[in-house]
């Protein structure tokens, strides 16, 4: 049975699409003998412009293209198939909605497949929501579309060894469905208190902790995962992601980074069972700014390791990519996938 992780924070800005690229790209290479899948749960569907070739090498043009099949070959077009059919999953190939994006960019390793993001989602999901939501006698709705991508991998299942989901920062519902999928969850944050607030607001929407009121127990997620005899994603890591390179212990940021540790220490205290960590050292791995190191590797859809360094040319602009900043951008992502 495949491992299922979840990139997923609750706030934007956190570059967790970016860390998502790098960590998946060379888990792959690293794992020749297993074959991955990416499903890019999001409606801006970066990860997906990442694997296809970045910007210069027209990533968005590449997913437009798959946006254009029939059936439509992303995650909306999967979830297109399941509005009609939102309680039974219908007869339907899970292979017609998978990419392999070494045929569109040859840097990507072969053993890597994608389920392509789609702005679709967006449209879709007043109509999921709705859906989720219905009374009908007999039958648990909610769990039924909350299962959507457990049956899309039923389909592909021993097919593949790991799948990775690249989340929204929202919680809505095709967040929800990928998480409820997860094992495990990978959780960037960066250091300043809105990150801190948002471990917070993380935990309430998994987990339920700490909810404001108990009139939202009933309709918590945790709670209706659990109800459903369902269990819960489990956190893996924390990546204390975007650092500056020059962060001193007692800098501001450090600061704020010691007290989410504080807040997670807790937490394993009052509730180890939402983790998959027994210490606070398990559960944190470091990652430094890629900086101009990673706008270029982005730029050309790049795992770090096909990255040269010297001069590059960046939307007519001239950069510089430097042996050292690609080397600490290499260990850093080599530390975070041997995590993994």
């Amino acid at each position: 049975m495949a491992i299922k992780y979840s990139f997923w924070n609750n706030k934007g800005g956190t570059g967790k699409t970016s860390l998502a690229f790098q960590a998946i790209t060379r888990y792959a290479e690293v794992n020749t003998d297993k074959r991955v899948l990416a499903v890019d749960v999001c409606p801006q569907a970066n990860l997906s412009e990442l694997l296809l070739g970045g910007l210069d090498n027209k990533g968005s043009e590449k997913l437009l293209e798959r946006h254009g099949q029939v059936p439509r070959c992303s995650i909306g077009g999967y979830f297109q198939l399941r509005l009609p059919s939102p309680y039974t999953p219908p007869t339907f190939d899970a292979h017609d909605f998978i990419t392999n994006p070494n045929d569109y960019n040859k840097e990507i390793p072969k053993n890597l497949d994608l389920v392509c993001g789609d702005p679709l989602l967006e449209l879709q999901a007043n109509a999921v929501n709705t859906l989720a939501n219905n009374q009908i006698p007999g039958t648990n709705p909610w769990i039924a579309v909350i299962d959507w991508l457990n049956d899309f991998l039923t389909q592909v299942s021993g097919y593949y060894d790991t799948v990775f989901f690249d989340c929204n920062p929202s919680f809505s519902l095709y967040t929800q469905i990928a998480l409820a999928t997860s094992d495990l969850i990978v959780l960037p944050v960066m250091a300043d208190d809105s990150s801190r607030r948002a471990i917070q607001n993380a935990f309430s929407l998994i987990y339920g902790l700490k909810l404001p009121s108990e009139i939202y127990t009933a309709y918590a997620f945790a709670t209706k995962l659990k109800n459903s005899g369902r269990a819960l994603p489990r956190v893996h890591l924390l990546v204390k992601n975007r650092l500056t390179q020059y962060m001193g212990a007692a800098s501001a940021y450090a600061a704020v980074l010691h007290a989410i540790e504080n807040d997670v220490n807790k937490l394993l205290i009052s509730n180890p069972e939402i983790f998959n960590f027994d210490s606070v050292y398990e559960g944190f791995v470091e990652v430094r700014d890629f900086q101009t190191t990673g706008v270029v590797a982005f730029a050309k859809g790049l795992p770090f390791s096909k990255l040269q360094t010297g001069k590059k040319s960046i939307n007519g602009h001239r950069v510089q990519v430097k042996d050292e900043y690609l080397k600490n951008a290499k260990d850093a992502i080599n530390t975070l996938v041997g995590r993994l």
